[in-house]
């Protein structure tokens, strides 16, 4: 789960970011460089399979606004200039909107996805809050996203889904004849599996990565409740350190998906919280590899 305390510590300890990168043994030098990722992040490696390089396809992006039941959601659409793709809403972590998050989304467009990168925070702030994970730490980033944290229950973000999906099919850039993913980081990793209940109907395959609170005992709307709400095929990142907190909770995922006759794929990668986003202190490059090309396959396979 997201370390208050150890965030705290590196900030009291003035960690710069570069710093902060390389704590999760991220200095090792990139072949290639995402568009928009800044010289003191780290990046994934250029192979074959990974939209990187100068053969990527182009993409389109922009920053985008619209209706919500509770007010308007804010965010980050990129996609190919190609033709109509398969949409994918991408809900961060606590750190929100940011360019690494964009950068993800950039890399997923340049494998035909249309991308929207969600602003989850949008009922109180718009746009970008934090840098960085750096600034994030060095800011009192958990006591100024608490609050807004706070309104994200299983009901918001059903909401929140059924508006952005609703938007995503209305956009030409956007194949709406084949299904939808999800996917979604840290406190984004149940929001896709709400998203998946909230919209059955397109959502065909939802990622969590290090995801916290999938299993909620005694609550109803606990993710792992809703997968017979759902349609789609699942990849239940987990990390090794949130293993080892609750070392049950991937059996019970397993049991529930298998319960409600959905194909789920959970895993425990050789990496601690965070290991898939390259501005995270647990950044950790070649399990993020591995993620990355699970998360391929599980579209791949799904949204045809």
């Amino acid at each position: 789960m997201c370390d208050e305390e150890k965030l705290a510590r590196w900030a009291r300890e003035g960690i710069s970011r570069r710093q902060f990168a390389a704590l999760g043994g991220a200095a090792a030098v990139a072949a290639c460089t995402p568009p928009g990722f800044g010289g003191d992040l780290p990046v994934p490696a250029c192979r074959p399979s990974s939209g990187c390089g100068p053969a990527a396809p182009a993409t389109i992006e922009r920053a985008v606004r619209f209706a919500t039941p509770d007010g308007t959601m804010d965010g980050f659409f990129v996609h190919p200039d190609s033709g109509p793709a398969p949409a994918v809403l991408f809900w961060p972590d606590i750190a929100g909107l940011r360019e690494a998050k964009r950068a993800m989304a950039r890399r997923l467009a340049a494998r035909g996805h249309a991308v929207l990168v969600a602003n989850p925070y949008y009922r109180d702030v718009a746009g970008e809050r934090f840098a960085d994970f750096a600034d994030f730490a060095g800011n009192e980033g958990f006591a100024q996203v608490r609050p807004w944290r706070a309104k994200l229950d299983a009901a918001a973000i059903m909401r929140d889904a059924v508006a952005a999906i609703g938007w995503l099919d209305g956009q030409a850039a956007v194949d709406s004849t084949r299904g939808v993913g999800t996917q979604g980081y840290c406190m984004g990793g149940p929001f896709t599996v709400w998203t998946a209940a909230a919209v059955p109907a397109r959502v065909r395959a939802a990622a969590s990565f290090h995801g916290g609170g999938l299993v909620r005992e005694g609550e109803p709307a606990s993710p792992h409740n809703l997968l017979d709400r759902t349609r789609a095929a699942f990849l239940f990142a987990i990390a090794q350190d949130d293993d080892a907190e609750a070392p049950g909770h991937k059996r019970t995922l397993r049991e529930a998906a298998a319960a409600a006759g959905r194909p789920a794929q959970v895993e425990v990668y050789a990496g601690d919280h965070g290991w898939t986003v390259p501005d995270s202190p647990a950044y950790a490059p070649a399990e993020a590899e591995r993620a990355w090309e699970d998360l391929l396959a599980l579209y791949r396979g799904a949204l045809a």
